[in-house]
């Protein structure tokens, strides 16, 4: 208990990065990493010509067909070889999404702005500025390439200064064998409280994660969020995955509820009913998802929020530097690609997520661009990240009598 008492104080006086501003480019290399950068047309122009160019030299059709029939195994394949040692816990996600927090928490990070947020009475949509927001830096392997057992990318850039590599996700199309464990709600019965009708019915706040990896975020909730009617669900395409989670020393099933799910399978179900979930989270999954699927996803998980419920989501942007370094014959169809290890990742705009997140009847909360400039002062390299942030919130039955009446 006292651990996560400290660990809740450390959160508290976390400081966010969107403070640290370059103004003069000679003192570049005097820190890691710099926010709020914006671009000037000649980079912009200069990284939509690059995007071009790798159109022209786009994955035959075969190809493609192959990443997608086989994106279970790509990805089981993956956390067979990293099991649990490949990303870091995401601890930065309590000071972009304070509402993971405990209801009750005396944590001052982002309490008025979480508040506000929570009522609908702000909206913080930056469509026409470059807002910086505190996340962690998660960059994802460059260029596909494999990555070293100590959890470094392992490309012709290695050794750079960065915090960790950062998968995009672990749904997708095609069910595995192991992914019959989802198939029914009677799969999750031995985790049912006796009398149960699904996992965590007595609960009094349900977060959901989508693509949960091997705990990286789940855990940290857990550990910091100590509210007694909490039930985390979470699930990933890769059983592999699910097994670690299950496997992982604080895993309690009285809090927490681990299944493999294929997100844009419709024939498989999950284990909880329709308007029963506080939050959902996705944080760099949507984008390993293929392009055509990405809106019936989105509309489906949002029937699973309860109206006045979140929708938490953080993925990569549009010319971000992993974008701009695939090789040719790596790009699938238009700003989709295949790494190296047969995953797969897409670069998002925020007005394909406004349009997707509000087709799916959520009403806008955040919706900002993070640009950050991050630097190997060894090296003397300039690394540009680009990532999406929003948050989208399910209205209240007489608030979308009003939005349907403002059309």
């Amino acid at each position: 208990m006292a651990e996560a008492s400290e660990q809740k104080e450390d959160i508290s006086k976390r400081p966010a990065f969107g403070n640290r501003y370059l103004t003069d480019n000679t003192k570049v290399f005097e820190h890691n990493a710099w926010d709020n950068v914006v671009w000037d047309d000649e980079q912009e122009q200069d990284a939509r010509q690059k995007i071009k160019q790798q159109e022209l030299t786009q994955a035959s059709p075969q190809d493609r067909e192959k990443y997608e029939k086989d994106a279970d195994r790509y990805w089981n394949d993956f956390y067979s070889q990293h099991q649990n040692k490949f990303f870091k816990d995401r601890h930065w996600l309590f000071t972009e999404f304070p509402e993971l927090l405990p209801k009750n928490s005396t944590a001052s990070l982002g309490r008025e702005h979480a508040k506000s947020e929570a009522d609908g009475s702000t909206a913080d949509s930056s469509h026409n500025k470059h807002a910086s927001v505190s996340g962690s830096l998660e960059p994802e392997p460059l260029d596909g390439k494999s990555k070293g057992n100590h959890g470094h990318c392992v490309s012709d850039i290695d050794n750079l200064d960065l915090e960790e590599c950062e998968k995009s996700s672990k749904v997708s199309s095609g069910v595995s064998e192991m992914n019959q464990e989802s198939k029914c709600l009677s799969c999750s019965r031995t985790q049912k409280t006796e009398g149960d009708i699904f996992p965590g019915e007595h609960a009094t706040y349900r977060i959901l994660e989508i693509g949960c990896g091997a705990g990286n975020t789940v855990f940290p909730v857990l550990q910091t969020n100590n509210d007694p009617g909490l039930m985390m669900y979470c699930c990933d395409f890769s059983s592999n995955a699910v097994q670690l989670v299950k496997d992982h020393p604080e895993y309690d099933p009285r809090r927490c509820h681990a299944f493999v799910y294929d997100v844009t399978d419709n024939d498989m179900q999950i284990p909880f009913p329709e308007n029963s979930l506080d939050l959902v989270i996705m944080v760099f999954v949507l984008s390993a998802i293929l392009p055509d699927k990405m809106y019936s996803v989105i509309a489906k998980l949002s029937r699973f929020l309860k109206p006045g419920g979140m929708f938490l989501f953080r993925d990569y942007g549009r010319y971000d530097m992993a974008q701009l370094r695939f090789k040719a014959g790596r790009c699938l169809s238009e700003n989709f690609y295949v790494r190296g290890d047969g995953t797969r990742v897409y670069f998002f705009t925020q007005d394909e997520l406004k349009d997707m997140f509000t087709k799916s009847g959520l009403v806008e909360v955040q919706n900002l661009i993070d640009r950050r400039l991050q630097v190997n002062r060894g090296r003397q390299l300039k690394m540009y990240r680009v990532w999406v942030q929003c948050k989208y919130r399910k209205p209240k039955h007489a608030e979308t009598e009003t939005e349907i009446e403002k059309e």
